[in-house]
């Protein structure tokens, strides 16, 4: 766990996690920050927490002793969000003191006593309303429901223009010892972006139009800091991560970026044979492609490559008269995440059964994702020459729509 100062009279403790499926879901291969916040007025407030805390109560009695924060002066903890990872800290907490109020909206407050047992006091808040904490710290609350919970708000520290959003704004990828964007280089700014595409197409894309929403009410605070529950603090350009999220939300619907995906899955190596074809036709037409192997390739990647796509390439072969298996169940995460209007293509080998196409549009119907096909190519058995030059055409058409889509 480490501790810093993000403004005057208001500090970040964080956890980096590595090694683990977030959500018990989702690879995170760069790892996670768990960010929990304390502002200190007259009175101490502390701001979301962090799951397990590190070896709690010892690490975190240190850390509050560093800080010269008695644990006791701690009267209130506000809870932005009640996913465990930022509530669930909430038994340990009480083992060092348990004499706190808690704050949070009226659903968080039925979901505080669904997930534990305890005694204390529950302010319960909604938009608008304000805590004052002395010395200027006046805290007011924003409702974000379905960022990514119903029960979801940010706080808003009015003195140091602080906004502290939990979920919203964040990303995976730990922080080590640059957790502020004015500590980083550009290079570093661009990891952390593709980390939050990362982050909000597996966690929060599903619920897209709240977030919209959700980003013109903060738009309407003078935000001067921005610091999430997951991944760097934004103080010196908070903008960043606010326009960044409003580009992920426009992603759902399209156009994202000039970009295609292509995802691929081969039992024997048929519909292989097509695919390096078409990544050196991609290659020729210099775009930015993505290409991923289904099942040894993760959801949670996939879903970040398509999330950015305008375009979309499918290969895989039929199996028992249907998709092949990883493909659909990639198919079908992808539509819950409500990734809509790709451009698309799809070609695949089949032996002694076709079937896949009308497998493939039950799911596109599935999900009202409305994706724009172009003719498929089957091909039985391995690629000839002519399925290979009709795949070559129909993938140089798509670059074309995608690229005058994008532009358009």
């Amino acid at each position: 766990m480490n501790a810093t100062k993000v403004t005057d009279n208001v500090y970040q403790l964080s956890v980096n996690v590595e090694n683990i499926l977030f959500e018990g879901l989702w690879e995170i291969p760069n790892g996670i920050a768990m960010n929990s916040y304390i502002i200190k007025g007259e009175k101490t407030a502390i701001v979301d927490g962090v799951c397990g805390w590190d070896g709690v109560p010892e690490s975190l009695f240190k850390l509050l002793d560093q800080l010269e924060i008695d644990p006791k002066s701690i009267e209130y903890v506000i809870i932005n969000h009640m996913e465990p990872d930022h509530s669930g800290w909430l038994e340990d907490f009480k083992k060092i003191t348990s004499d706190f109020k808690i704050v949070c909206t009226k659903r968080a407050k039925d979901l505080i006593d669904a997930f534990f047992d305890h005694t204390n006091d529950i302010i319960v808040v909604k938009d608008n309303d304000t805590l004052d904490l002395g010395k200027g710290h006046v805290l007011k609350f924003v409702e974000i429901p379905n960022v990514h919970w119903p029960e979801t708000m940010a706080t808003f520290d009015t003195k140091t223009g602080t906004l502290f959003p939990c979920d919203a704004f964040g990303s995976f990828g730990t922080i080590k010892d640059k957790n502020y964007d004015d500590l980083l280089t550009p290079e570093e700014i661009a990891f952390y972006e593709e980390e939050a595409v990362r982050y909000y197409s597996n966690v929060v894309a599903t619920f897209s139009l709240m977030v919209k929403r959700a980003i013109e009410k903060c738009k309407s605070l003078p935000i001067k800091i921005i610091a999430p529950g997951h991944g760097i603090v934004w103080r010196k350009n908070p903008n960043k991560i606010i326009e960044d999220y409003v580009k992920y939300a426009s992603y759902q619907k399209g156009p994202a970026r000039e970009e295609i995906t292509l995802i691929w899955g081969s039992m024997y190596g048929m519909t292989e044979k097509a695919v390096k074809y078409v990544i050196d036709v991609l290659e020729q037409e210099k775009i930015t492609y993505h290409v991923h192997r289904v099942p040894e390739d993760s959801w949670g990647t996939v879903l970040a490559s398509v999330w950015t796509s305008t375009g979309v390439i499918l290969a895989m072969p039929t199996y028992e008269f249907k998709i092949f298996p990883p493909m659909a169940a990639v198919l079908e995460e992808i539509g819950k995440k409500k990734a809509f209007n790709r451009k698309a293509f799809r070609f695949g080998s089949y032996g002694w059964s076709g079937g896949a196409e009308k497998d493939l549009m039950e799911i596109m119907d599935k999900y009202s994702m409305n994706w724009d096909f172009l003719e498929s190519v089957e091909f039985r058995g391995i690629p000839r020459e002519d399925d290979l030059k009709l795949i070559g055409e129909r993938v140089r058409e798509l670059v074309k729509i995608v690229r005058e889509t994008v532009n358009s």
